[in-house]
């Protein structure tokens, strides 16, 4: 059988097993004849009787295409094809080019999503150059080697699922399941439910179960009721569960990932978590660390967020001003990478330039940053030029907004931003009432 795109030569050998028969000799003439033709070749090559060679050819023609041949050959009188050979193999043919063919679709169809899929790849939004990250990325390389669980420490915010689909995404479960299950599922939606297992109950399947052998995430772990706790550590134990309702025990072949922004082990001095869970959980381990703690690497990641979500917006963007990045830098982020994805989107929803600048910026970092820059001086005397000729072209405009932020060079809602911000809405009615 061949499957051919190559241009045709004159013959081809192949020795499956070399030294016990003659190598075969594919005619690729006569394959593409065949493949031309969409016809069968019943061909004697030789009239010498010793020589004699005769093939078969038999195109593969599927729905869509011809996607290959069947190709016999024979040489010697003693082994000569007869017309019963034809008739078997135009028979059989249609029924192999359909099955090849969709076989070839499907492995087609595997390609394209796993490219999609590493497009997508949770692992690319990982952004970071700071050495802190730098060391997260060589965990996730070496930890989705294997097959351990895995703990996952971090503040709310840093990224504690997306470290743990990284590692999924480069791990040989790469293709199978990823399950994420918040600390607030119902038992049932975890382990599932047989028919009749409580009143209105039906047959489910439950994440544990439709995991099958990819990775189930256990988000907040350290927020887990009680109950949940000992059912979950047998689940480790014992590498299997029963559905509510069930009394056939399902075996669990899925990897376990669990995250927590709780001190467990406090927890455990405090009788709010399971010790003998948390040695199940705790054998590997990493922290994420918190924003704060790679400052280096916030330009970076604004930039990235700015740009899918501008993507997504369908508007221009061509980066982030100085002051805009200074606010940046300097802001704390308590809440973290996911605050920070927020405040860009926020930028890109509300900004009318094509540059992020800090009135686009949450009220938050604006706030905080006023009561930061009010003791500087150079900061003090930036805002009280703008101040002067935001009122400087108020004036001019006599009230209007629109001429007066033709003035200014700026969007109207960029001025009314600015005013706003800068405080100075009292001195604007001022200057409209007179």
């Amino acid at each position: 059988m061949s499957q051919l795109d190559e241009e045709p030569t004159a013959a081809e050998t192949y020795e499956r097993q070399p030294g016990k028969r003659p190598p075969l000799r594919i005619r690729r003439h006569v394959v593409h004849r065949a493949m031309w033709e969409r016809a069968t070749i019943f061909n004697e090559s030789s009239t010498d009787a010793e020589q004699a060679e005769n093939i078969i050819c038999v195109p593969l023609i599927g729905i869509q295409k011809s996607i290959g041949v069947i190709y016999l050959s024979s040489c010697g009188p003693s082994a000569q094809f007869g017309e019963d050979h034809v008739h078997f193999l135009n028979s059989a043919a249609p029924i192999a080019a359909v099955t090849l063919e969709n076989l070839l679709r499907l492995e087609s169809l595997k390609a394209e999503n796993l490219r999609l899929r590493k497009e997508l790849d949770p692992s690319d939004a990982i952004i970071g150059e700071s050495k802190v990250m730098r060391r997260l990325g060589a965990f996730i390389d070496k930890v989705a080697k294997g097959d351990s669980t895995v703990l996952i420490r971090g503040e709310s915010g840093t990224g504690k699922e997306l470290v743990a689909r990284a590692i999924h995404a480069a791990s040989v479960r790469s293709e199978k399941p990823f399950i994420a299950i918040p600390d607030t599922l119902l038992e049932s939606e975890l382990f599932g439910t047989e028919k009749g297992a409580f009143t209105g109950a039906g047959f489910k399947r439950g994440k544990l179960e439709t995991a099958e052998d990819g990775t189930v995430f256990l988000d907040e772990i350290g927020e887990l009721a009680p109950l949940l706790q000992a059912k979950l550590l047998r689940v480790l134990q014992q590498r299997e569960f029963d559905r509510l309702g069930g009394t056939r025990p399902l075996k669990f072949h899925a990897r376990v990932i669990a995250a927590t922004n709780k001190n467990l082990e406090q927890a455990i001095k405090s009788g709010e978590f399971r010790q003998d869970l948390f040695y199940r959980l705790n054998v590997v381990s990493t922290t994420v660390p918190p924003l704060r703690e790679h400052r280096d690497d916030i330009p970076l990641l604004a930039i990235y967020f700015a740009t899918n979500y501008a993507a997504k917006s369908q508007r221009a963007f061509k980066g982030i001003s100085t002051e805009a990045r200074s606010m940046l830098l300097s802001y704390e982020w308590p809440g973290n990478v996911r605050e920070l994805e927020n405040a860009i989107e926020h930028a890109i929803v509300m900004g009318s330039a094509e540059e992020i600048v800090p009135e686009d910026l949450p009220e938050s970092l604006l706030e905080r940053q006023s009561v930061e820059v009010s003791s500087g001086k150079y900061h003090q005397s930036i805002n009280e030029l703008k101040k002067r000729m935001i009122i400087d072209a108020i004036t001019q405009a006599k009230g209007s907004y629109i001429d007066a932020a033709k003035i200014l060079g700026v969007h109207p809602n960029y001025l009314h931003r600015l005013i706003r911000n800068l405080d100075i809405k009292d001195l604007v009615r001022a200057v409209e009432s007179t």
